[in-house]
């Protein structure tokens, strides 16, 4: 629930996309599976009891997308969903992977040989380029048709990927799609793109990665939902846990708190914060703030920034001086604050070194978004005032039309 005063007690934490805070709905579960004792895989009466447990968890995860409880199969959290994703239904089955230029590095490191689907100037899916790769990777005589990863919604900028388009196109070509929901699995809103698609059934033949702390959930929880029961050749053997598709001990704990989570997040209401992410875009715009993917539909809580002239790094070191949490783009790579290959694919040149992500979490103050729109003002005077602000240049004019 979005509050409306400000507590300044500590940092203010607005960078959730990188991970959110825990609800209280998971840490109750959470506790519950921790007391528990037993081995799910043990038949005894203790094992049997956290079996039940943990399948009761995956039933709901499992159900919340329309899915059978047998296809989901739990992971240690996106990025080991998305793998298995390109391993089992991508290299061990023999397709040609075709990945979004805009994807989280989890899907673009472990397949760096993958063909790169452009996107638009607001970061969207380029349709024609698609099937125009589709036709030329298209399936050979008996051979598989190619594996395409796209983001339900992208982890810097929130947009929404054209997901109803992009199944039509894997199945008019015979490729398997493979969705990363990671962002987007635990901000739905009735009427956005990945919500559409998995209502009209779009997505009934495409897998999807999930992953728990994204949600709201515990760190180091995942799942990959498939849209049947099949086997899967996997990356850990391990002892056959999850029907033989992933080895090792499941994290009772944390896969319910998974579910309790996900849950919870159904019931928000995501268009408070799409009022508060309009309200602090408006100020920063006023600041001099150019805002990327604003011509296109995002999740409701993600503003991603450029400061025309500054350096990210510069930006977020007086923020965090002044107590205010926000990145750079993904928290796996925050080690450097490197140039956006996301706002590089939309074709923003310099800007891709300059632009800070703002991620509202589920429980944001209304009053500290307020203050760190103030806080952003004033430090965006002072590098006018020391002469770094830069005007906008053309390619940063007007949102980038584009069908749907």
């Amino acid at each position: 629930m979005v509050q409306g005063t400000s507590l300044r007690e500590g940092p203010v934490y607005l960078d959730a996309n990188a991970t959110e805070p825990l609800r209280p709905a998971a840490r109750e579960a959470m506790l519950a599976g921790l007391e528990q004792t037993g081995n799910p895989a043990s038949v005894h009466a203790a094992g049997r009891k956290t079996r039940i447990m943990l399948e009761e968890a995956r039933r709901r995860i499992a159900a919340a997308f329309g899915r059978e409880a047998d296809g989901c199969v739990f992971t240690s959290g996106g990025t080991e969903a998305d793998t298995l994703a390109l391993h089992a239904l991508g290299r061990a089955e023999g397709r040609c992977i075709l990945v979004g230029a805009t994807e989280h590095d989890a899907i673009r490191r472990a397949v760096p040989e993958a063909g790169l689907i452009p996107v638009d100037g607001q970061g969207v899916i380029d349709r024609a380029a698609l099937e125009a790769m589709l036709v030329a990777h298209g399936a050979a005589g008996d051979g598989p048709g190619p594996l395409v990863c796209i983001m339900a919604a992208n982890n810097e900028t929130g947009v929404h990927a054209p997901l109803r388009d992009v199944a039509a196109l894997c199945r008019q070509h015979g490729a398997f799609l493979h969705v990363d929901a990671v962002q987007a699995a635990g901000r739905m809103q009735e009427q956005d793109e990945f919500s559409l698609a998995l209502k009209d059934g779009s997505l009934a033949g495409a897998s999807l990665a999930l992953s728990a702390h994204k949600m709201g959930g515990p760190k180091g929880a995942g799942a990959l939902l498939l849209p049947e029961d099949r086997p899967l050749a996997p990356l850990l053997p391990g002892g056959g846990q999850e029907r033989g598709r992933r080895g090792g001990t499941p994290a009772l704990a944390s896969h319910m708190g998974m579910a309790a989570a996900l849950e919870d997040s159904r019931m928000q209401d995501w268009s408070v914060l799409a009022a508060l992410r309009d309200e602090l875009e408006a100020v920063m715009v006023e600041a001099g703030v150019i805002i990327m993917g604003h011509g296109a539909a995002r999740l409701p809580n993600t503003v991603s920034a450029v400061l025309p002239g500054v350096a990210a790094q510069m930006q977020l070191m007086a923020l965090d001086i002044e107590g205010y949490c926000v990145s750079a783009g993904s928290a796996c790579s925050s080690g450097k604050v490197a140039r956006s290959h996301v706002l590089e694919a939309m074709g923003q040149g310099e800007a891709a070194g300059q632009a800070i992500r703002v991620s509202l979490p589920w429980n944001v103050r209304a009053g500290d978004v307020r203050s760190f729109g103030r806080a952003y003002g004033l430090m965006a005077r002072r590098f006018a005032e020391r002469g770094l602000l830069k005007r906008p240049t053309p390619m940063w004019g007007g949102p980038v039309t584009h069908e749907g």
